[in-house]
């Protein structure tokens, strides 16, 4: 082989798993039939049965033979459970691993451009992960790019999950950070800063920036020895939520004190994110509201080891011994659990080990499943189209290798992802 010609054959090697990353997902057949071992529909695991798929939504579900059709095309899934595309209730994809790069740095010396091209892979890693759908809550500083690369997916110019966006979210002012700076420098914030004399305004303005949640932050680290702290009072929480309310949109809140998680429930908040001290009396209130929890285990267990913990051998820390007890007191109090990780902390596609830390601490495993799948849907306001292997419901499938409902650790093993009727894995 000549060197010229060498050189070409390195250049085509080098290139395919480029060209792999970028290719659209494969054409769907007008029918397809799915036939995996078992099948998970949201609620039940059925031995079995089969999927039938027409176009982007799934056709019928049942025994393998009552499904059967003459010319459709036959996916053979043996092993495997099929099950709804998984749901990430608390994610931030233009954020990445904090042992990588710090929060402030991310913040303050990563450019836009730079943070959308890792958020593009970011979703393409997500999605392959079988998650098929995301709730961002939160751009960090990052402006509305959130919204932007939802409409890229949407229009089909990179794959990854849906997407519900809140763009930047709401701090009150002086709270948020990024801090450490000499105090003359106004820094640029993480999320937008609001008063009771602006509230209403920064949230209508980011609903018309495309946010589909409106994220508040009822509570941060800006207490006199850095401890966190309520910071919104509840007649300013009502009053954003009132606001988004009105524009039929829901609210989310960053809440870790008893005081800002009561706060937040009282003013007609849907979703309280992290909980991280909650206590039996406020987990009764939520459960009373009909508030969900966003635990985010995951993220206080990576953020535990980035400082040093070495998990399975070093005792647990006090902030992991106490987010067990809480996690435990909202399932004793019958919260309603949405699966959200706050990945971005960690690796995007790793966002499974939320559901399997949740096992881990106390959740039966089809619970675990249910809160990432048909609940997760009821408390995102999907529930009409996702979350369920249902006639009529958009074909967002995924297969695991295994029984989760046996096995949690099953949903890090994704075999083949559909969204949409369109297959992107294999």
């Amino acid at each position: 082989m000549s060197v010229r010609a060498l050189r070409l054959a390195l250049a085509v090697a080098c290139a395919v798993p480029l060209a792999l990353m970028a290719q659209s997902p494969a054409p769907a057949p007008a029918v397809m039939i799915l036939r995996p071992a078992r099948v998970f529909d949201g609620d039940t695991l059925h031995e079995g049965w089969a999927v039938r798929v027409r176009g982007v939504h799934i056709d019928a579900i049942g025994p393998a033979a009552s499904v059967a059709e003459p010319d459709a095309q036959i996916r053979d899934l043996a092993g495997l459970t099929l099950m709804p595309g998984l749901i990430e209730g608390h994610s931030h994809v233009l954020l990445h691993p904090y042992n990588e790069t710090t929060w402030n740095d991310q913040v303050l010396k990563e450019s836009t451009g730079l943070r959308v091209a890792r958020a593009t892979a970011a979703l393409r890693q997500t999605l392959l992960a079988g998650f098929t759908v995301i709730r961002d809550l939160g751009t960090e500083g990052a402006g509305y790019s959130d919204v932007e690369l939802k409409q890229a997916v949407e229009q089909g110019i990179i794959p990854g999950p849906r997407m519900l966006v809140s763009t930047r979210a709401i701090v009150a002012t002086g709270a948020y950070g990024p801090k450490g700076y000499a105090l003359e420098w106004k820094v640029p914030q993480g999320a937008e800063e609001a008063d009771p004399d602006s509230i209403v305004r920064i949230v209508r303005d980011q609903i018309g920036h495309g946010a589909e949640w409106v994220k508040l932050y009822a509570d941060y680290r800006w207490g006199p020895n850095g401890e966190t702290m309520p910071t919104f009072s509840l007649e300013e929480l009502k009053l954003a939520v009132e606001t988004a309310r009105g524009s039929g949109r829901p609210v989310a809140a960053h809440a870790m004190t008893p005081e800002g998680m009561r706060r937040a429930v009282l003013a007609g908040v849907e979703t309280i994110e992290h909980g991280d001290d909650g206590t039996p009396e406020v987990f009764a209130l939520m459960a009373e509201h009909h508030v969900a929890l966003c635990p985010t285990l995951a993220a206080g267990d990576a953020t535990s080891q980035y400082a040093g913990w070495k998990k399975g051998t070093d005792p647990e820390p006090a902030s992991i011994t106490r987010k067990r007890a809480s996690f435990k007191a909202a399932l004793d109090k019958g919260v309603t659990i949405l699966s959200g990780s706050d990945v971005g902390v960690f690796a995007h596609g790793d966002n499974a080990r939320e559901i399997v830390m949740m096992v881990d601490y106390g959740m039966p495993p089809l619970e675990a499943l249910k809160s990432a799948t048909s609940v997760a849907a009821r408390v995102l306001h999907l529930d009409d189209r996702l979350g369920r292997v249902a006639a009529h419901r958009e074909a967002d499938l995924i297969a695991v290798d295994g029984d989760p409902t046996k096995d949690i650790t099953s949903l890090t093993r994704v075999r083949f992802v559909m969204k949409g009727g369109h297959i992107y894995l294999p």
